[in-house]
């Protein structure tokens, strides 16, 4: 669900980071910003810095299981269901 009002802070962060592997124009829509990724992204760095983190883009908050999840996957699964 969208944030009423743009976010800011931790909040801002918190909302960023749990939305990253979707991507900065989703993850700007979830936090408040609307179609704004312009003010999304000088915002969140904002918020980052006061947090003593240091980003570039919204993907840099992604978690290591984030990224690998978000990477090719192979899946494993039986040619039918009888295969099993």
């Amino acid at each position: 669900m969208a944030a009423s009002n743009p976010l800011k802070g931790t909040d801002l962060v918190d909302c960023a980071k749990a939305n990253a592997k979707q991507g900065p124009e989703t993850a700007a829509k979830l936090c408040g910003y609307g179609d704004d990724i312009s003010t999304f992204t000088a915002e969140l760095k904002k918020a980052c810095e006061g947090m003593g983190i240091e980003i570039d883009q919204v993907s840099d908050l992604m978690t290591e299981q984030q990224a690998r999840i978000k990477g090719d996957t192979e899946v494993v699964a039986p040619e039918t269901p009888t295969n099993l």
